[in-house]
């Protein structure tokens, strides 16, 4: 699978433009292909709140509260301003000649436009793979979130997360990639792919023990693969999983596909949707 360089390539060629700012993983600027990343962790911070909220003022008490939460120093509203200064320096090194970092009261905005921020085509991409997935076009949906969720294999923001903006983001991002990853394993199997999703599955049914979706779809995929033992064992390690962590049997649609395999149904299994 091409990495998430070869994707920003591949985008900033379909757009026109260089992909300049990437916060789908490790948080790095791109122009004209080449890739520049910031040591210090507070700059990074700060870019990251600001590419979150590109074109909108980030006032500089939200800055604060996201550097240093509660327990901020006295000067740190100071330590703010030298933090743009030296973002300003490092964009202008990236080759961007004219600062995208605005001033405006009661804090900064950075400047973004359309196709220059990764999570923009991620977010269109998703969407599409989403409908079509729902709509039942699956040899589409699989094309669409696969290129959604190409960039995004390393943890967003990974390091960053302290603050009220970049947690905020990076839990919308987590949840909307765990959907879609739902999504695509489901119309995987639905254009017969069982073979090739088990061992994708195993390792996000190991990922995500509280998530039945998984649970269900590796128990399909297993069956279909002719490995009904298995299935039935994956059921039996995730009934356990739900009462020790939650207290809860599996619900309606698990318990549906459970009985399905004890049965051999083999015609509603045919046709089920995990």
């Amino acid at each position: 699978m091409p990495g998430r360089h070869e994707w920003a390539v591949r985008l900033a060629e379909e757009i026109g433009a260089a992909v300049r700012y990437s916060i789908l993983g490790k948080l790095h600027v791109v122009n004209e292909g080449e890739r520049s990343y910031l040591s210090a962790r507070k700059k990074e911070i700060v870019l990251a709140a600001l590419l979150i909220r590109a074109n909108h003022v980030v006032s500089l008490e939200e800055l604060i509260s996201e550097i240093w939460g509660r327990e901020s120093p006295l000067r740190a509203t100071t330590a703010i301003h030298v933090r743009i200064c030296e973002l300003r320096k490092f964009l202008r090194s990236c080759g961007i000649a004219e600062s995208p970092i605005v001033t405006r009261s009661p804090g900064y905005f950075i400047r973004v436009e359309p196709g220059e921020l990764d999570v923009e085509r991620f977010s269109q991409l998703a969407a599409q793979g989403r409908a079509a997935a729902r709509a039942g076009q699956h040899e589409a949906a699989v094309e669409q979130l696969r290129a959604a969720l190409e960039p995004t294999q390393d943890t967003p923001l990974g390091g960053l997360r302290s603050g009220p903006i970049i947690n905020g983001f990076a839990t919308w991002l987590d949840a909307t990639i765990l959907d879609c990853t739902e999504l695509l394993m489901e119309s995987e199997l639905a254009l017969g792919g069982h073979r090739e999703t088990v061992s994708r599955l195993y390792a996000l049914f190991g990922r995500h023990p509280l998530h039945e979706a998984f649970h269900r779809q590796l128990m399909l995929a297993l069956y279909r693969c002719d490995r009904r033992a298995d299935a039935l064992h994956v059921y039996r390690t995730a009934r356990d999983v739900l009462k020790e962590e939650l207290g809860l049997d599996p619900c309606l649609a698990t318990r549906r596909i459970h009985h399905a395999i004890l049965t051999a149904d083999n015609p509603r299994l045919a046709r089920i949707s995990a």
